[in-house]
């Protein structure tokens, strides 16, 4: 019994000395990231994690409900994606065929008014806010210095194009397995703005794509401190309430002092909501006739910058699958807004994992298998 009291005590000392270590050298959010993750019973970020953390809500207005299609939900999934989504926890999937729901299925537990977290899908939303930002003159335009907006990066060189288009140049850590990883400070710590601040341009701008979070949580940062409005109200009052969104949705924050959205990811909103960015961009920056975003930036987000690097454009993936020109959102669990123009087809997809990845390919198997449900699904389709 002294044994036990012995070794139970020296246990509590050790951790009290780990902890005591981590608060001392500043990776205390280790220690948050131990309650949210594993303390759930989780190894990583999880989509519904958002109720763990700090929100601001982003408000709707009036809703404008999709269509369902002639047809809706009388297709039938191939054997495929019924394998991939039992495989991979699929959630919700979508099939948007000429604006209109031919097909969706939710997990158990989920419907069409589930928040889950969108991850980098978040990168493209805040693309867009750009967008909105050039359009309403509080940016000049994708080449301005991101030094007009913070003296730290005088001289770099870089841009907010270069922020959007992942070409930085910045001394990000691109990491998603180490605790001490820039990543993993920024997913839990409470200043993210300190984080973000003390980074480096250590290669030359504009060069080559380089995918860093840090580009679009930057990016995020110009945009409020350009427009002097919190990015959640100005989400809303860009996008949510004209586009009719029909939930309101939550944007994580690195804390309740600090309020500072994470623009590189976490927008808890429903598949649905999800699904009128790629309509938006589809559409040329005009929503129902309205313009939301010019038309010239949304041309420029969803083709390559680099000739070199053809999967990224400015805030969106890209892809030639099928010898399609196709754009999509994408976060790190295989949540997906797939967009198809020429074809009028949106594939939407959210869920707990993600395929493996193909060999010299930038996106993971699953990607492939949504878009040839789609096609397959939609092929006696008007």
């Amino acid at each position: 019994m002294r044994y036990l009291k012995n070794f139970f005590k020296g246990l509590l000392f050790f951790i009290a000395i780990i902890i005591a270590a981590l608060y001392i050298t500043d990776y205390d959010y280790i220690l948050k990231g131990v309650r949210v993750v594993y303390m759930t019973g989780h190894t990583t970020a999880f989509i519904d994690d958002y109720d763990y953390f700090d929100n601001a809500t982003i408000e709707p207005s009036t809703p404008q409900t999709w269509p369902k299609h002639k047809q809706y939900n009388n297709v039938v999934p191939t054997e495929r994606l019924s394998s991939v989504n039992s495989e991979l926890e699929t959630i919700a999937f979508l099939i948007i065929k000429n604006d209109s729901i031919l097909y969706e299925d939710y997990a158990t537990g989920y419907s069409e008014k589930s928040k889950t977290n969108s991850f980098s899908m978040a990168k493209s939303i805040t693309s867009a806010l750009l967008g909105k930002a050039i359009q309403d003159g509080y940016i000049k335009s994708l080449d301005q210095p991101v030094s007009d907006f913070f003296i730290e990066f005088a001289g770099s060189g870089m841009t907010v194009g270069d922020l959007s288009s992942m070409a930085s140049g910045l001394n990000w850590d691109e990491s998603y397995s180490s605790p001490f990883s820039l990543t993993a400070r920024s997913y839990y710590d409470d200043d993210l703005a300190e984080t973000i601040l003390n980074l480096k341009v250590t290669e030359q701008p504009g060069q080559s794509f380089k995918y860093l979070s840090g580009n679009t949580q930057l990016l995020g940062m110009v945009i409020q401190k350009s427009s002097g409005i919190p990015l959640p109200q100005y989400l809303s009052d860009s996008f949510w309430k004209p586009m009719g969104m029909e939930q309101e949705a939550l944007w994580q924050l690195d804390d309740d002092n600090n309020k500072l959205a994470k623009t590189y990811c976490c927008v808890a909103s429903n598949a649905r909501d999800f699904a009128r960015f790629g309509k938006l961009y589809k559409d040329g920056g005009s929503w129902n006739g309205k313009r939301l975003l010019p038309e010239d930036f949304v041309t420029t987000s969803i083709q390559p910058r680099f000739a070199e690097d053809t999967e990224y454009g400015y805030g969106f993936w890209l892809s030639n699958y099928r010898d399609k020109k196709i754009f999509a959102m994408r976060g790190i669990l295989g949540q997906y807004v797939i967009t198809i123009p020429e074809d009028n087809l949106i594939i939407v997809r959210l869920g707990h994992h993600r395929g493996d990845w193909v060999e010299g390919k930038p996106f993971t198997q699953d990607f492939y298998d949504y878009i040839d449900a789609g096609y397959e699904m939609t092929q006696n389709v008007d």
